[in-house]
């Protein structure tokens, strides 16, 4: 069960590093447009405010790939960002929509539930 844990915590981490790119560097691209249904020049007013939230995913993301570097004695790490990634991803699927429930929350509750089932 713990490889199951951390094969979880590794896509939450890979998936955060994707919403990084996608927020700090192709938020105005056709494939960040398109991703956040935005208009070229809504992209443009909030492009700032775009790459901020991306560099919080990658604080997400470095949290839990460092968690897994330190094995099992990072298991207390991978609880914590987990637990934030969680958090974001309820209210996020609360004030922007419903998928950020399947794709950022529910892998995310998933790794905590196999996490804290080893304990």
């Amino acid at each position: 069960m713990a490889l199951i844990a951390n094969i979880i915590v590794a896509f939450v981490a890979v998936l955060h590093v994707y919403f990084l790119v996608l927020e700090m560097f192709l938020w105005d691209k056709p494939l960040g447009l398109k991703t956040f249904r935005m208009t070229p020049e809504k992209a443009q007013i909030t492009k700032v405010l775009a790459a901020n939230q991306g560099l919080y995913n990658g604080f997400l993301a470095a949290g839990l790939l460092w968690a897994l570097m330190l094995g099992d004695a990072g298991n207390s790490i991978k609880i914590f960002f987990l637990g934030c990634v969680l958090v974001a991803g309820l209210y996020g699927a609360l004030t922007v929509g419903r998928k950020i429930l399947f794709i950022q929350a529910l892998p995310a509750a998933l790794g905590l539930l196999l996490l804290l089932a080893q304990a």
